[in-house]
């Protein structure tokens, strides 16, 4: 039993390592790539480079106008991330609790709006873009928050129906036999019962919202209201690629968003659990 068990203890850390490695491969990779030249990415990627300088790091803050476009990040992920839990809360708490005169009318909601998770990106751009441009908000600030809402309702239901689903709903029949009215009762009662999974959800919106790329480079055209995730496309000319200032930007993108996994991974974890096992 004793060797049994230590097999089975190696063959887990061997396993963990591996995987591990591969995490970390590609960002160790892009950090040595990013003191390499040009010519060097090109004709030698693997080997160490002749001489580690910060000229690419200089280049890309030289390059892009980091505070404007952080601002803009910021604010479109606040607003949008703000708003799309608050709508979908509202939303899921509708569909968890309340009683409808047909039978099955809001499992039939449910479903409807996790429809949404399997609908890729790409195919929204020209009906958003033709959408945007009817409303005479194509190329602002608006046009892109709108998207990014309507995109997260999927995976913010998903999570808030299946966690509001798996509590009891003697705690609530509890308040409101007190005189708990319903915005005390969802303010009071069931939101503090659900912060992991609250957090949770803002995390995976705001990063996503940080990243997206299609509807960002698609939507915005106005240089002063980029978003950090269409930096890298300052690098790229008509003929030419900056493959190295492309890379000393993308690391510079991916710090902010290690140092916020890095302190809220338990919320990440404890929340995904919670919504998993109450689902």
């Amino acid at each position: 039993m004793k060797k049994n068990f230590s097999f089975k203890g190696i063959l887990f850390y061997l396993l963990v390592t591996a995987i591990l490695a591969a995490l970390l491969l590609p960002i160790l990779w892009s950090i040595l790539l990013s003191f390499k030249t040009n010519n060097e990415i090109v004709n030698t990627p693997l080997a160490l480079p002749d001489t580690w300088n910060f000229g690419n790091y200089q280049r890309a803050v030289d390059t892009i106008d980091f505070g404007m476009m952080y601002f803009n990040t910021v604010f479109i992920v606040l607003i949008a991330t703000f708003f799309s839990v608050v709508i979908t809360f509202m939303s899921s708490f509708a569909i968890a609790r309340m009683t409808f005169k047909r039978k099955n009318t809001a499992d039939y909601i449910y479903f409807y709006l996790l429809m949404g998770i399997s609908i890729p990106v790409y195919v929204l751009l020209f009906p958003i873009y033709r959408i945007d441009s009817l409303l005479g908000i194509l190329d602002t600030r608006v046009g892109l928050i709108l998207p990014y809402i309507a995109v997260n309702i999927s995976f913010n239901t998903l999570l808030f129906v299946g966690f509001l689903r798996g509590i009891p709903e003697e705690l609530e029949e509890a308040a409101i036999i007190d005189g708990c009215r319903l915005w005390d009762l969802c303010t009071k009662v069931v939101i503090p019962v659900m912060k992991p999974t609250f957090i949770t959800i803002v995390i995976f919106n705001a990063v996503y919202i940080y990243n997206e790329f299609p509807f960002a480079s698609t939507f915005i055209q106005n240089d002063r209201l980029n978003t950090v995730s269409l930096m890298t496309s300052m690098f790229k000319g008509q003929y030419s690629m900056d493959y190295s200032g492309i890379i000393a930007a993308s690391l510079m993108i991916m710090l902010p968003e290690l140092i916020f996994y890095m302190f809220l991974q338990k919320y990440i974890i404890g929340g995904m659990t919670a919504g998993a096992v109450k689902g």
